[in-house]
């Protein structure tokens, strides 16, 4: 009887403990950037936000600007966010300059950093929030 247990275990072991059926080339593991949220901020005027630390260094920006008056069709109000170096205070990139109401995706590209973002704006209301660039890998089977 222990005989045949162990021959059992040694065949099922055999047959699933070595991953079962082989990985077709298209199921292999994937390197893939995902975007981890930071934070956001809105309102009008200039502001400077609080340190957050990037342990990538690669910051994406989406932002929104809209008119502080509703009548007012856009204008051509400034809206600027530059990040700084939250250790010396100077300037490390101007990532948004942008006249008048609209929207778009920008990027921040240094070495990991504390950072802070100063924001520079006349005559618009805006929002923007700021994901760190992290790298992962996809694995696993599909769905079929």
């Amino acid at each position: 009887m222990t005989r045949r247990l162990s021959v059992t275990v040694v065949s099922l072991l055999m047959t699933t403990g070595c991953g079962g059926q082989a990985r077709r080339p298209d199921e292999a593991p994937k390197s893939v950037v995902a975007w981890r949220t930071i934070g956001s901020w809105s309102g009008r005027g200039n502001k400077q936000t609080e340190s957050f630390r990037s342990d990538t260094g690669a910051l994406r920006i989406r932002w929104t600007t809209s008119s502080q008056n509703n009548g007012d069709r856009g204008g051509d109000g400034a809206f600027r966010v530059a990040a700084h170096s939250a250790i010396s205070g100077r300037l490390l990139e101007q990532a948004v300059d942008h006249r008048g109401t609209g929207s778009g995706v920008d990027y921040v590209n240094q070495d990991p950093h504390v950072f802070y973002l100063l924001i520079e704006s006349d005559g618009l209301n805006w929002t923007f929030s700021v994901e760190e660039a992290v790298a992962a890998t996809v694995t696993g089977e599909r769905s079929r």
